[in-house]
């Protein structure tokens, strides 16, 4: 059974991050992972496309979250106050889930990031829930980060599954 502490986390943002989308990191992004496309990589063909400029390709948001700078935690008033995931990963491990696996990320998209942008990514413990009895227990965490642009539209919503045990 899962300690109220831990209980107590779900729903709970653990931050803000702020960070820019620099057109060099975008290109290093598309190179690292093989998209060549000439919007993420070429300003003058990006600048002369519908966007205006040089866009950045799928999944680099979620990539760039963690490097930006932190506000303090909002949220609900709990015993353990978080400001970082790893707060929340460090409270399941002293709950005894040490061990942990990536259970995959859900992306929706709505509008393109594009170089220039100022992007601010808002993190939220979706759920926190335990299956399975005895040394075959698991604990699965959900979150989602909501990420807006300098204009206030949100650009993409994440959700990320993790396992824990």
């Amino acid at each position: 059974m899962l300690p109220e502490e831990i209980k107590s986390l779900i729903g709970q943002t653990f931050g803000t991050t702020v960070f820019e989308i620099e057109k060099e990191s975008v290109r290093r992004f598309a190179d690292a992972v093989g998209d060549y496309n000439p919007l993420y990589v070429d300003a003058e063909y990006a600048g002369q496309s519908r966007y205006g400029s040089v866009i950045a390709p799928p999944g680099y948001i979620s990539s760039q979250w963690y490097w930006g700078s932190s506000d303090k935690p909002a949220g609900k008033e709990s015993n353990l106050k978080i400001s970082s995931l790893m707060d929340v990963i460090r409270a399941l491990m002293d709950a005894g889930y040490h061990q942990a696996v990536d259970g995959g990320i859900d992306y929706e998209f709505f509008i393109p990031v594009r170089a220039g942008d100022t992007i601010t990514a808002t993190s939220l413990v979706k759920d926190i829930a335990e299956r399975g009895k005895g040394d075959d227990r698991a604990v699965f965490l959900f979150t989602e980060t909501t990420y807006t642009n300098q204009n206030d539209e949100k650009v993409a919503v994440t959700q990320v599954t993790s396992i824990h045990r």
